[in-house]
């Protein structure tokens, strides 16, 4: 396994995930809800940030590697998918669109992996539908982990917009969803 600073920022992401999940069964003797809330959704955007930055780094120093091309989006995975239980649990976010949001994760995950086995993997690379698709999903977590007036926004105003953001991240999911597998159908008959 190659140690540069874009698999190390990798591997912190993955380590912000139980910090993350911890914070919110902390007691509100401890931290209150309001303060739970804001320093969630930062950790959340602070892996956000390493995702990018990650991948950035990554392709600017020329120190991509296999391992990092299978653990970066296992981590993204992770953190998204600890985020949208947690929205569930907190009654922010229904859980049918978790389930397929999460479901979709699984499901192109497993159609990469099967179609790199072909040496097709750059068939089903990352879409310009899938990039529209994790951004309105990254700006809903935060928005509904936030929960709490921002900039110019008051508190019921940044839940409804991170409601209506993950809603539209949903249909962008479902939308990626069938882009890839029609892109990859072909292999299907074969």
């Amino acid at each position: 396994m190659p140690l540069n600073i874009p698999i190390v920022l990798t591997w912190f992401r993955v380590a912000l995930i139980p910090v993350f999940t911890v914070l919110f069964y902390l007691p509100e003797t401890t931290l209150s809800l309001q303060h739970q809330n804001e320093i969630g959704a930062l950790i959340f955007a602070l892996g956000g940030i390493t995702d990018w930055l990650d991948g950035y780094l990554a392709r600017r120093w020329n120190q991509t590697s296999s391992f990092g091309a299978f653990l970066d989006p296992v981590a993204d995975k992770l953190l998204v998918a600890a985020a949208l239980i947690l929205l569930v649990e907190l009654n922010r976010a229904p859980a049918w669109l978790a389930v397929i949001i999460m479901g979709r994760e699984i499901t192109i995950s497993a159609l990469r992996e099967w179609m790199a086995q072909l040496g097709k993997a750059k068939s089903v690379a990352v879409a310009y539908i899938g990039k529209l698709k994790t951004a309105a999903q990254m700006v809903a977590i935060f928005l509904l982990l936030w929960q709490g007036p921002l900039l110019f926004m008051a508190g019921k105003q940044t839940q409804w917009l991170g409601t209506v953001a993950l809603y539209v991240a949903g249909i962008l999911t479902i939308v990626s969803m069938f882009y890839y597998l029609r892109v990859a159908a072909h292999q299907f008959r074969e």
